[in-house]
């Protein structure tokens, strides 16, 4: 059905440009009220793997996604109520696909939610606050520790209240308390199937955020400067539905951010500890309680040069801690829990060797921005597990003896995009190599091959 409601919106796109007129808009073509926003997006997306690096699968893989968004959103004044469905399906997968929901989720509710505008702010005279309660996505910062994907097939959403409140100058203050939403089917072969299934609330696991972003963090001294703090909190607990390892986390952190502008320096340095409890394992029979202290740091320097094409070039770094002894009582691996990984690290779905977990990553990065079409990016990183004897997590392959090193390899990762119609319809091509280091060539039932190739074909249909 998706398919064919793509080449219909293909089909009148094209058609609105061989008449001269604007790019298609769902709103103008169902003459929409002035109360009413309807917006939404088609994607398809076709991804091929060689070389697999994950334990437990060999040989190729390939994959077709499509990804429909649906928006309506009624304007009453005081409130909004708003509705955004999702439908994400896939095809061409076998039995070797690393295929779960969070590639697959046939048609469900993302977000259905009620928000107020213009409360009274916290942030003192001028200030006010945007309260949404429901079913949402949420996207703070960084998006380092939570975040509404983009690349993904599938996006996460949250059910509670998110409280935004912003200052004059740009200042915000961001307070979240919800539970995040299990998404069904969860299980092959219905993922295969695209079978339908509603997705439930988890109402045993509850994420708690406070968030604060500082605009002109130090003025003229250094103009854009951002500076963040925050506290992001997780407590769960197991239900007959969903097993968890009883996580009990708080992770305050900071960052400074000054955002790539031509002709100036620019940086982004973020550090996080998490401190808490949990078990090894979600097994129910699992109840021996671990301390945790897990660290990550993210740092970027980079430049954009005044000239032609406006390239970019910037060193970074990523470093999430790993579990040093296997088998005391202490659980030191920062786990990637609702944010991001994508921007930082490396293309996604069924590749993505790298997660901030167990993770030591130097590397650099190139961006070209030619004209307002086309935009390309191309980044290197020098992957380390930052604990020899904890796993490559992604990979699900570990050495605790620690004498198959620590060097998983060298990734490379780039990407291309093109307005064919300027924010209508856009065209993106991206294609990633990992080449195997010392461990993950020596690591008991290492993977075969010398290292992996994946790429994958784009199109984005916004309307």
């Amino acid at each position: 059905m998706w398919r064919t409601l793509f080449s219909l919106a293909l089909l009148a796109q094209v058609q609105s440009l061989a008449h001269g007129d604007e790019p298609f808009r769902l709103e103008d073509a169902v003459e929409a009220p002035d109360w009413l926003t309807l917006t939404g997006e088609t994607r398809v997306r076709y991804e091929s793997l060689e070389g697999q690096f994950r334990a437990g699968r060999e040989g190729s893989d390939q994959l077709l996604l499509f990804r429909t968004l649906f928006l309506a959103e009624a304007d009453t004044g005081p409130f909004s109520l708003g509705l955004e469905l999702q439908d994400s399906r896939t095809y061409l997968a076998d039995e070797g696909t690393p295929l779960s929901n969070s590639i697959a989720n046939p048609l469900d509710i993302l977000q259905l939610y009620l928000r107020a505008d213009d409360l009274p702010g916290l942030l003192g005279e001028g200030s006010d606050s945007e309260l949404t309660l429901g079913r949402q996505t949420v996207s703070i910062g960084s998006k380092r520790q939570i975040e509404r994907a983009d690349f993904a097939n599938v996006i996460k959403s949250y059910t509670g209240l998110h409280l935004v409140s912003e200052a004059a100058r740009g200042d915000e203050l961001h307070l979240v308390y919800a539970v995040p939403t299990g998404r069904f089917p969860d299980q092959r072969p219905a993922l295969d199937d695209n079978e339908l299934s509603g997705d439930e609330e988890q109402w045993k696991r509850r994420v708690w955020a406070v968030h604060y972003r500082r605009a002109d963090l130090l003025g003229a001294l250094v103009p854009g400067l951002w500076g963040e703090a925050y506290v992001y909190g997780l407590d769960e607990r197991d239900t007959a539905d969903v097993p968890t390892p009883d996580r009990s986390y708080v992770a305050p952190g900071g960052r400074l951010y000054r955002a790539p502008k031509a002709g100036r320096w620019d940086m982004d340095l973020e550090v996080s500890r998490r401190t808490g409890t949990r078990y090894g394992s979600s097994s129910l029979t699992d109840t021996q309680s671990l301390e945790v202290e897990a660290d990550m740091a993210f740092l970027a320097l980079g430049y954009t040069f005044d000239a032609p094409w406006q390239p970019r070039i910037a060193y970074e770094h990523y470093y999430a801690s790993g579990d040093e002894d296997p088998g005391d009582l202490r659980y030191d691996q920062h786990e990637r829990l609702f944010g991001s990984r994508r921007s930082d690290l490396n293309n996604t779905s069924i590749h993505g060797p790298l997660t901030p977990a167990n993770l030591n990553a130097p590397g650099f990065r190139i961006e070209v921005k030619p004209n307002d079409r086309w935009d390309g990016r191309f980044y290197y990183h020098a992957a380390f597990l930052a604990s020899d004897t904890d796993s490559w997590v992604i990979a699900r392959r570990r050495d605790p003896t620690g004498q198959s090193g620590d060097f998983i390899g060298h990734t490379l990762d780039g990407r291309a995009r093109y307005w064919v119609v300027p924010d209508s319809l856009r065209f993106e091509i991206g294609a990633s190599a990992l080449i195997y280091g010392e461990f993950a060539k020596d690591v008991p039932d290492g993977p075969e091959s010398d290292g992996t190739l994946f790429g994958y074909l784009q199109l984005t249909f916004s309307y």
